[in-house]
């Protein structure tokens, strides 16, 4: 493993997205953007709704859509464990519409018993979602 990149693994419950030598990792961690590079400190945090922008080690660049879970940085290796993650080809724009609308009509919804935070953290997903896709197309 060269010193200028890190080995990286990206695993759901599913399945394994992504494991191989980087040279970045760009990812929303609980307190904001994160960006990783070879030789980080080592860390450990809670990840949001959002993107695993992730340049390989031949400058290619990958995008994953992640619902949320944890990142484990240590000095050779990054770990991603992901509650679900979707490659951003295999994402259905007009279905994470779909959940950005429904979400944003029970946030707003007026005396029914909708749970405010399971729409807040429906809506999340389906920002970061649509989000995701956004990027991937601006790449493309």
């Amino acid at each position: 493993m060269s010193l200028l990149t890190v080995h990286l693994n990206v695993v759901s419950a599913e399945e394994s997205l992504f494991s191989g030598s980087i040279k970045s990792l760009q990812i929303t961690g609980s307190e904001g953007e994160l960006g990783i590079l070879p030789g980080h400190a080592p860390l450990l945090t809670s990840l949001k709704p959002g993107m695993a922008l992730i340049t390989k080690q031949d400058g290619n660049e990958e995008v994953i859509y992640l619902s949320g879970g944890m990142l484990e940085v240590q000095p050779n290796n990054v770990t991603v464990l992901a509650d679900v993650a979707t490659r951003a080809a295999d994402l259905d724009e007009q279905a994470a519409l779909e959940a950005k609308q429904r979400a944003e009509a029970n946030i707003n919804a007026q005396g029914s018993d909708v749970d405010f935070a399971i729409a807040a953290a429906e809506l999340a997903r389906a920002v970061a979602q649509l989000r995701v896709i956004q990027v991937t197309t601006k790449h493309n």
